[in-house]
């Protein structure tokens, strides 16, 4: 499913978000940036150690991600040319709306700092963190759908989704959003 909103369009994909063909992809990280479960796990196992090895970097040189906010390595091997980490919420700690709104928000603005026109995001904090995929589809899409109302270069912004489950509860999301 696709819906413009201004320049951008956004777009609604079931399937593996190691595979998109965007700028970049945005992983849902963890503040150590620590890749070893998820999402996380599957972009370094198919983009390469390199994910992994430039997160540790970023960790040692700027310390913890904190959560609401996003950092950048290449993508290594991935169609994708740059991964962008974005911490969200796990459920139970507070303000998780709030703080998966920032999350958003980091990654479309660590895109837009690189001139990126692509982005493909997951449905950040809905696997181990427990955050329900709901609540997650609504801040997702009116946060993308409010922010690209602004100047923005982002033309393509896609909203990758593991499973029909997730895509359905999205998609009736999306549709009720004004563009």
């Amino acid at each position: 499913m696709k819906k413009r909103f201004g320049k951008t369009v956004v777009e609604l994909i079931e399937g593996d978000i190691t595979s998109m063909d965007t700028d970049a992809i945005v992983n849902a990280a963890n503040s150590k940036l620590a890749h070893g479960g998820g999402v996380a796990a599957a972009i370094v196992k198919k983009g390469g150690e390199t994910i992994q090895e430039e997160s540790n970097t970023w960790i040692f040189a700027r310390g913890e991600v904190p959560v609401g906010s996003a950092a950048i390595t290449s993508a290594g091997s991935l169609k994708s040319r740059y991964v962008i980490h974005a911490v969200g919420p796990r459920m139970g700690e507070g303000d998780e709306d709030k703080k998966l709104k920032s999350a958003i928000l980091s990654s479309l603005r660590m895109a837009e700092k690189h001139n990126f026109t692509s982005i493909a995001f997951p449905a950040i904090s809905t696997g181990i963190f427990g955050y329900p995929v709901d609540r997650c589809a609504n801040v997702t899409l009116k946060t993308i759908a409010e922010h690209v109302k602004g100047t923005t270069g982002l033309e393509r912004i896609v909203v990758c989704l593991y499973g029909k489950d997730a895509y359905k509860v999205f998609e009736k999301t999306l549709k009720k959003i004004r563009s």
